[in-house]
C-alpha cells in the first residue's frame, strides 16, 4: 500500500501553516490542496470530512484525521507515526 497524506488549506491560515510544519518536520510528503475562495473544492473537502468546512483538514491513507489540533493531539499521544505504518 502506498502511503498518502492529503491536506486542504488556505494559503494564509496559521493553523494550516502549523499543520504543514508538523508534517514537514516529520519528513512526510503530502499533497496540498489550497482552496482559498474555491467553494467547489471546499464542498468536496466537506463531503470527505463529514461536513467539516474549516481548514486545515488532513487525511492519511484515506482516513479523515481532522484539523490542526487533531493532528497535533495524535502526535502528542504518540499515535501519528503508526498511522503511516499501518
Amino acid at each position: 500500500m502506498t502511503n498518502s497524506i492529503e491536506i486542504y488549506t488556505w494559503s494564509s491560515c496559521p493553523f494550516c501553516l502549523r499543520a504543514k510544519a508538523l508534517l514537514k518536520r516529520k519528513g512526510w510528503e503530502f499533497t496540498e490542496y489550497v482552496i482559498d475562495g474555491d467553494e467547489e473544492s471546499r464542498d468536496r473537502m466537506a463531503a470527505k470530512s463529514n461536513g467539516r468546512r474549516s481548514v486545515p483538514q488532513v487525511f492519511i491513507n484515506g482516513r479523515h484525521i481532522g484539523g490542526c489540533d487533531d493532528l497535533h493531539a495524535l502526535e502528542a499521544q504518540g499515535q501519528l507515526d503508526s498511522l503511516l505504518s499501518a
